[in-house]
């Protein structure tokens, strides 16, 4: 151990110190490896299921689930780029490769005429409705696995304590 400057002790590593300053970033920046760790090893394969059973990527999975809890099943494109965490051009390209399997129409907003939203169709509800227990069960095993991880046990453990939702309506 040394002193810094401050007065604190520090762990000096690879010939530099450490300050609590130091440490507490150490901390969120690992915190965040973790997560980002877990979240590829999810993605991975919510991916790989939902493209082998549904012929759906998991952004478009994202983006029919978020329709289908908005009430009258659309939204504005913006907030579906928010939803999906896409850019702007990003949720047009997807858009309009949903809107060519017919999963999902765009329709001009009433109010505001240069306001378009986007709307979940019956199709793409009833794909979605096939697709959420293969959501549901690659969740679970991606979950599970990761448990397995110690690194990844931790967040895992964290993740299964969160409140369950109330479903509105």
């Amino acid at each position: 151990m040394i002193e810094n400057d401050v007065g604190h002790a520090a762990t000096r590593k690879g010939g530099g110190g450490m300050g609590i300053g130091d440490d507490a970033v150490e901390v969120r920046a690992s915190g965040w490896r973790t997560l980002a760790a877990l979240h590829g090893l999810i993605e991975t394969a919510l991916e790989r299921e939902l493209q082998a059973g549904h012929d759906l990527s998991v952004v478009e999975f994202t983006v029919l689930d978020a329709l289908s809890r908005q009430d009258g099943w659309h939204m504005r494109m913006a907030q579906l780029a928010r939803a999906a965490a896409l850019s702007s051009s990003a949720t047009t390209r997807l858009v309009n490769r949903l809107e060519e399997r017919r999963l999902l129409r765009r329709i001009l907003c009433e109010d505001d005429r240069r306001g378009i939203y986007t709307e979940l169709t019956p199709a793409g509800l009833t794909l979605l409705d096939r697709a959420r227990p293969t959501h549901a069960r690659a969740l679970e095993s991606a979950l599970r696995g990761a448990e397995q991880v110690p690194e990844l046990a931790p967040l895992v453990v964290a993740l299964s304590r969160l409140p369950t939702p109330v479903p509105t309506g």
